[in-house]
């Protein structure tokens, strides 16, 4: 073979080679881009979903989604993230890792918040606006059963047998207790001023009740419907969100701009983080290094160092930012 030969031959060879490498590194950055995990931030007041990149904490999209959502939940599979839009009557599903819409439902009357039942058999939306909840079947969410539910039904949390979804209802000062199987009032009772975020504790044997009107969490013995202890926390004590140790939870308190984190075993306050602007929803990283709140009077999400409890960095996003999301979250027990 001639010298010339042998030279264009590994010529070749290394310019193929080098091309090779730099397709598998410009697929490698596609498939990283690609798969980026967004933080998922509802803006009830104009409409939108943003999505903002983790890693840089800052907004890389704005989406429309539909009228009034409020909350957001993962399917029970983990396949979709839920956005409830109360104003449009219908449930948008995202991409829970992208928060790419992937389908819309139709026919969901005013979703404000809403909830699986442990065992997945039912679907429960809340209608704040119109005095109501309505059960779906959790498999095809065909229409159950609608119930009258006086003023305000808020927030809902379940049982750990699924036998009953407790619902805060926020102008009436009551919690009510729901049947699933049959769909029915099993129970009311009255509790403190608005009553917002309810919460179930690991052990099922309290209900935790946010006084959105007051400066404490109540707890309730549902077994009994006994009020046994009230939490002092701050003022607007609202929402709660699992720490993910099984343990703790933290409950935000909008008007005193804290959030704070409550003992489950001893039913106390252990600790209190200033988050300003109005906190409301939060999500934790599976980590355990850092919470994210929405700030709902500021249109920004605060992401918080836990260690430190110092502010990393506020966010801007849409008006009235709401449900908080994202993929690698902290458990939720």
């Amino acid at each position: 073979m001639l010298p010339c030969a042998r030279f264009f031959i590994d010529e070749c060879g290394v310019l193929v080679a080098f091309r090779g490498v730099i397709l598998g590194l410009i697929s490698a950055v596609a498939a990283s881009v690609a798969h980026a995990e967004v933080a998922i931030v509802l803006n009830s007041g104009d409409g939108t979903v943003s999505l903002i990149d983790k890693a840089t904490m800052t907004e890389t999209k704005r989406i429309p989604v539909g009228k009034e959502p409020h909350h957001l939940m993962a399917t029970p599979d983990d396949k979709f993230l839920i956005v409830a839009n109360a104003a449009s009557n219908d449930l948008v599903f995202l991409d829970r890792v992208t928060g790419e819409i992937q389908r819309r439902l139709d026919k969901i009357s005013d979703p404000y918040q809403l909830g699986f039942s442990p065992d997945r058999k039912y679907f429960v939306s809340v209608s704040l606006r119109l005095d109501r909840v309505d059960f779906y079947n959790g498999a095809d969410f065909s229409l159950l059963k609608r119930l009258a539910a006086p003023k305000a039904p808020s927030h809902v949390a379940f049982n750990a047998d699924s036998s009953l979804a407790f619902v805060t209802l926020q102008d009436s000062n009551e919690l009510a207790a729901f049947e699933l199987k049959t769909q029915t009032l099993k129970w009311k009772m009255p509790v403190g001023q608005m009553p917002a975020g309810v919460w179930v504790t690991p052990d099922d044997k309290y209900v935790l009740v946010g006084m959105t009107g007051e400066d404490y969490v109540e707890v309730i013995d549902w077994r009994t419907q006994k009020s046994v202890k009230k939490i002092t926390t701050g003022k607007g004590a609202h929402n709660f969100l699992a720490v993910g140790d099984g343990k703790r939870v933290y409950v935000s308190n909008r008007v005193s701009n804290t959030v704070n984190v409550i003992d489950q075993d001893t039913l106390a306050v252990v600790d209190t983080i200033p988050v300003p602007g109005g906190p409301d929803c939060m999500e934790a990283t599976k980590d355990g290094k850092q919470l994210w709140v929405t700030s709902r009077w500021a249109r920004k999400v605060t992401v918080v160092d836990l260690a430190t409890k110092k502010i990393i960095k506020q966010i801007p996003v849409g008006k009235s930012p709401h449900g908080i999301y994202f993929a690698s979250h902290a458990a939720r027990k």
